[in-house]
């Protein structure tokens, strides 16, 4: 794995709905959908020019008992899993799937962190370098942001795992600082405490888009919904946060091709 320990490698989708998802982020992001080849399952990729960026798939039958819903989660590429499963463990997480050798792919483990939130580690075979986090392409994800309970105590958590380090940080009044998480001197994203009457802390990742109106109104068209934004953030770009058609979130990142103009 060419990757780096702690380096955000993939991004994958549970829906209710693989063939729905298709249309929605192919309108939204230009998505092209397309089945991995070599899965023993029915999983799918998402492509940008050829360039495979993120994956989906149809959530088990009755996850909802589960209460899994749908949803984005993220990779993070470690040296060793079984090494960082327990590590994990140990600092009061969970695991969801233990590790599982997916011939060609890597080896990988579904887990959750002490606050609840899911994500995957894992080490992937491949020697190539994974290009679905970019801050400089369309349609790749630019940004890693963590709602969570306990901001403080996630970043210590994460920390401790995958070496990121803290960052800058933008004071929040009542919910605190928005604190900026960097890894190998690259700002990857940040960690804020969630609003009590918001979602369950999650991960939100954010892709990249030419024009964040064009793209909020195609979220709109195409039967998603917009809670928040579009709204500036630094570096004169601006962000939405939305769900699609099955309800899973996600984030939008993109300059206001207006002001250009």
């Amino acid at each position: 794995m060419a990757n780096r320990h702690g380096d955000f490698i993939w991004y994958e989708l549970l829906t209710t709905d693989t063939d729905a998802a298709s249309r929605f982020y192919g309108a939204v992001l230009g998505w092209q959908a397309r089945p991995m080849e070599g899965a023993s399952h029915d999983y799918n990729n998402f492509a940008v020019n050829g360039v495979d960026v993120a994956g989906f798939m149809k959530l088990r039958e009755g996850a909802e008992k589960s209460c899994m819903r749908p949803c984005w989660l993220g990779y993070v590429g470690v040296d060793d899993v079984d090494a960082t499963v327990e590590n994990i463990m140990k600092a009061g997480g969970a695991q969801y799937m233990p590790p599982t050798d997916i011939p060609s792919v890597g080896r990988m483990a579904m887990m959750a962190d002490p606050q609840g939130v899911a994500f995957y580690v894992m080490r992937g075979e491949s020697e190539e370098t994974s290009p679905s986090f970019s801050q400089s392409k369309l349609g790749h994800c630019h940004w890693n942001e963590l709602s969570a309970k306990e901001q403080t105590a996630a970043l210590a958590f994460y920390s401790s795992l995958f070496g990121w380090t803290k960052g800058d940080a933008m004071p929040m009044g009542a919910m605190g600082d928005y604190q900026f998480i960097d890894h190998h001197g690259q700002t990857i994203g940040a960690m804020m405490n969630r609003t009590e009457d918001g979602p369950p802390p999650a991960w939100t990742f954010y892709f990249g888009v030419d024009d964040i109106d064009r793209a909020a109104s195609a979220v709109s068209g195409n039967g998603g919904m917009i809670h928040y934004g579009p709204a500036e953030v630094p570096g004169g770009v601006y962000i939405i946060v939305a769900s699609d058609p099955q309800g899973a979130m996600f984030g939008l990142v993109g300059p206001r091709k207006a002001s250009r103009d």
